[in-house]
């Protein structure tokens, strides 16, 4: 795979809690090129660079899990930007988003897709079907198991240095032209444009 942001090593700079406090849809480009880490700091790991995502607002957005309000399920939503919200899918594959607005607000964003940046080996070996590595990440399950994240994660401070998963920045910037589109998989406000891409990235889920 050909990286396009180049290299990332352990121990990023955290996003500032500030950038996340934004309503979902303009976090969600933000977090473009952003890196998730995975593992103790200081040791090696996996991480990953977001190259797609999708925002879901509170309350007034119907395809949001908030939508209906506080549940055992969503909780994680309520809490600050910055905290991790992990749901499982159809009872099958772990979604991770990145909780951002004011609090209590329960605004999120879904991570749709990383590009595979380190721990490829632990990657291949979690997730055997994958035929190529561009492929190890291409949905919002698939990058879940690459990535090794699960319902215990959920609720963690990605902005935490001690954190087990991390949010951070290595010096690639968010791209200036995101590709938007309508978001994938829902059934309702199918027409918001709120799904966000790396332009013309080949790890983007299809």
């Amino acid at each position: 795979m050909t990286r396009r942001g180049g290299s990332v090593g352990v121990g990023g700079r955290a996003l500032s809690r500030r950038v996340l406090l934004d309503p979902p849809e303009v976090v969600a480009p933000q977090l473009l090129n952003a890196v998730l880490e995975v593992g103790g700091r200081g040791a090696p790991g996996r991480a990953g660079r977001i190259v797609e995502v999708e925002a879901y607002g509170a309350a007034d957005d119907p395809a949001s899990h908030a939508h209906r309000g506080p549940t055992p399920r969503n909780r994680s939503m309520f809490g600050p930007a910055g905290t991790l919200y992990v749901y499982r899918s159809y009872g099958i594959h772990w979604c991770a988003n990145v909780v951002c607005g004011a609090p209590g607000t329960a605004a999120a964003v879904l991570v749709r897709a990383i590009e595979p940046l380190r721990g490829l080996e632990g990657m291949r070996a979690d997730r055997p079907r994958a035929r190529r590595d561009r492929d190890l990440a291409d949905g919002p399950g698939k990058l879940c198991a690459a990535l090794g994240i699960g319902g215990d994660d959920d609720g963690a401070d990605l902005l935490d240095p001690d954190s087990r998963i991390r949010l951070v920045r290595d010096g690639v910037a968010p791209p200036p032209d995101p590709a938007a589109s309508a978001r994938i998989g829902i059934s309702r406000a199918v027409d918001l444009p709120w799904r966000f891409c790396v332009p013309d990235h080949p790890g983007v889920s299809r």
